[in-house]
């Protein structure tokens, strides 16, 4: 794998860029870093963001230094993490597909060139990664997605989308976590809570997990 590049994002922000890709392996070094970084619980680190191909360091300029940070993360850049000593997790997610619930799951069966129970089939079929969280708290963007279901999004969004609405975006899919305008075509529903302020750990999932849909 390409080294990663430390990059300043201001004077508060430090980020590491792995190559620009969509990839599991990519990801999987990313979810790593992050993990990494956050167990040291260095001064002054405020948040710590695993992306697809990236990790961003949010910190305290006044008490961090940001040249030791800077040669922190490339010294843990450089040392493989091994996949047991992360805590992943499989979480199954209840759906309702098709209906009410999934307003886009006969567009995506022509999409595909197949029945919508062969859609909900493929939905199904395997586990997703959890690359990142973004967009809204607890949006969790999830893939690959089967080729043969990944259907572009919408190209006008609708201006309301239920909560806990199942998503696809090309190689993506998704759980919106509130209601909220969005272009992702969707093809069910869960009634899972994706974020709680008010709970011990407000988000449903988080970088590294992986998420089995299970048609009800």
């Amino acid at each position: 794998m390409t080294p990663g590049q430390v990059v300043a994002l201001g004077d508060s922000c430090l980020a590491i860029r792995f190559e620009a890709t969509i990839d599991p392996a990519v990801n999987a070094r990313c979810v790593a870093l992050a993990w990494s970084l956050e167990h040291l619980a260095m001064r002054g680190v405020r948040d710590v963001v695993p992306t697809y191909s990236a990790v961003t360091i949010h910190f305290d300029p006044r008490v961090t230094d940001c040249e030791a940070l800077r040669t922190k993360v490339d010294a843990l850049a450089s040392v493989p993490v091994a996949a047991s000593a992360i805590d992943t997790r499989l979480i199954e997610v209840p759906v309702r597909y098709g209906g009410e619930c999934g307003p886009d799951l006969a567009a995506v069966a022509a999409f595909g060139r197949c029945t919508e129970a062969e859609v909900v089939g493929l939905h199904t079929a395997a586990p997703y990664r959890v690359f990142m969280l973004g967009f809204l708290p607890g949006f969790a963007y999830m893939g690959p997605v089967d080729a043969r279901i990944a259907m572009p999004r919408l190209e006008t969004p609708r201006l309301k989308v239920a909560a806990g609405s199942v998503g696809i975006a090309g190689a993506q899919t998704g759980i919106y976590p509130c209601e909220t305008p969005g272009g992702w075509r969707i093809i069910g529903r869960t009634a899972l809570s994706l974020f709680d302020a008010t709970r011990s750990e407000p988000f449903l999932l988080r970088a590294g997990d992986r998420v089995k849909f299970v048609a009800v």
